[in-house]
């Protein structure tokens, strides 16, 4: 017999990481939020810094000092230019890197964009008990992120394993 289980919505922050971008401008950060909350998640928060590495790890730990905010999602800074920092300013708070998480984005946008996608620098892994995913600051790259990978992992229904079924654990040492 096969055991339901119910879904389990999580308090998810967005933070969007761009010198251009203001609430009316985001594109990316708007999409997240939708695409979260349609799948019956809750927002606990959402901010827009410029692409200032100490900027965004003053948002994120916050945020991830907060025991209420499982999940952070951040888009854009993932790229190859100077000012694209959001890897260092988020990877030396993270307890553990999830490298699938980024080898996979990158194969899953390999089928759109190509060699391109070798510029991106996604990241996701776990900081205090919470989950960290940094995305590109494109809408595509945070649709597909989403509905190919996180929403699945982040759905306590998803068989045969997904990430919040882990959350119980992640404190462990």
């Amino acid at each position: 017999m096969s055991e339901q289980r119910e879904f389990i919505p999580l308090e998810i922050a967005v933070l969007t990481v761009s010198d251009s971008r203001d609430e009316a401008s985001d594109k990316s950060g708007a999409l997240l939020v939708s695409l979260l909350t349609d799948d019956g998640h809750r927002l606990a928060d959402k901010a827009i810094v410029p692409d200032d590495k100490y900027r965004i790890r003053e948002v994120v730990s916050r945020w991830i000092a907060d025991g209420d905010v499982r999940v952070v999602l951040t888009t854009g800074g993932t790229g190859v230019t100077g000012r694209d920092g959001t890897p260092e300013a988020v990877e030396p708070l993270l307890d553990k890197v999830i490298d699938g998480f980024g080898e996979t984005f990158r194969a899953l946008s390999y089928q759109t964009i190509g060699t391109s996608t070798l510029q991106s620098r996604a990241l996701a892994g776990v900081a205090n008990g919470s989950y960290v995913f940094c995305l590109p600051g494109s809408s595509g790259a945070c649709k597909d992120a989403w509905t190919q990978l996180i929403s699945a992992q982040l759905d306590y229904r998803t068989r045969p394993c997904n990430l919040v079924e882990l959350m119980p654990r992640l404190r462990e040492e």
